[in-house]
Parts: C-alpha cells; structure tokens; sequence
C-alpha cells in the first residue's frame, strides 16, 4: 500500500529567502517558516513555535525571490524530505525539509493574494 506524504502549514517567513542558481541553471529557494500553536494551560495564554525548513525548486523558487520577504505570511502545501551530508569536518548531519509545490502569499485583502503551484511552472510537478 502507497503512503502519503503531505504538509500544509501556514506560517511567518523568519528571513528573507535565499536563492542559488546550480550549475544546471536550476533555481532553488529556501526560508525558514514559524508556525506558532497557541493554547491555554492552567489559565495562562501559551505559545510554542515550531520552525520548518522550505525548499522551492524552478519556477517556484522565482517566484519566491520576487514576492516572498521575511515577515511575510504564507500558505505552503508540499512534502516532507529528508537529507543527510557531512560538513567540512566531517560530522554527519541530517535535516528534515519541507519541499512546496505551492505557495501563496497570503495578505489582508483577496485581491492582493498570490497563489502559485509548482505546476504553473513547470508542468507536472517533478523536479
């Protein structure tokens, strides 16, 4: 039986994304996102935050380089990925990425919302 791997979060950008440009001439864009959940416990008003790592590749990682700055709130669907490498000293390291295929800027007024999928981009959605 198939799994499923999906995520939905709505949160605040921490930082201004960052954009590369590989060799191939691929894009990909990251940025932190911040989720806060807030609960009552025992009377008093709690918050806890969690930060997600985003990756938007191609023409979502234009997009994003156009329209995405810290500060901003978005809506981002997409799937969870994990990776692990070694630094320059050799540590293994290992990180949990959520890979969007949509994004939308979210902002007071309907008209001034911005909805983009990774198949607006590019087809069907592979990278």
């Amino acid at each position: 039986m198939a799994g499923v791997n999906k995520v939905i979060l709505i949160g605040n950008v921490g930082k201004d994304p960052e954009v590369k440009v590989l060799e191939n001439g691929v894009r990909v864009a990251n940025f932190p996102l911040a989720t806060t959940e807030i609960y009552k416990k025992d009377g008093n008003r709690l918050e806890q935050t969690e930060w997600h790592n985003i990756v938007l590749w191609r023409g979502l990682a234009e997009v994003t380089e156009k329209i995405v700055k810290k500060g901003a709130t978005v809506y981002i669907e997409g799937k969870l990925r994990s990776r692990t490498w070694e630094d320059k000293d050799k540590v293994k390291r290992y990180s949990v990425e959520v890979v969007a295929d949509t994004l939308t800027v979210l902002a007071g007024r309907r008209d001034d919302y911005q909805h983009h999928t990774a198949e607006d981009d590019f087809g069907n959605g592979d990278y």
